[in-house]
């Protein structure tokens, strides 16, 4: 999942250095029988902000957050549907703003086990 940040914007990592900041969080929920592994965030970028005396851990521009999905031997489908919920929260140099969740349908392709995989936005899978 890529999260786009706006310049002049900034969203807290999935580990702030504060108790008080928001982490951002990536929750997928998949049909029966497919499993999601884990959730591997992007290294976050150590900032200074008028609001806070300590650097911030936080994300800017682009956070590209993944995670693999294992779709059962005997499934028969050509594609399957998996609902994402992103927890973040946005801030500016100055301010933070309220938490909000956005929610989004992600429908990826499946193949059989013998058929050939066909890339697809490799621009979002390099590291």
């Amino acid at each position: 999942m890529v999260i786009d940040i706006p310049a002049g914007y900034h969203i807290n990592s999935s580990r702030p250095l504060e108790s008080y900041l928001i982490a951002t969080q990536l929750k997928v929920d998949a049909p029966n029988g497919v499993r999601v592994g884990p959730i591997s965030y992007p290294a976050p970028l150590m900032r200074n902000f008028k609001f806070s005396q300590k650097k911030l851990s936080v994300y800017e521009g682009q956070a590209r957050v993944r995670f693999s999905v294992t779709v059962p031997a005997n499934y028969s489908g050509d594609s399957l549907e998996l609902k994402a919920h992103v927890r973040l929260q946005s801030c500016n140099d100055e301010v933070c703003f309220p938490p909000k969740t956005y929610d989004k349908n992600l429908k990826i392709d499946v193949v059989g086990a013998t058929e050939k995989v066909k890339s697809t936005n490799a621009w979002a899978f390099r590291r």
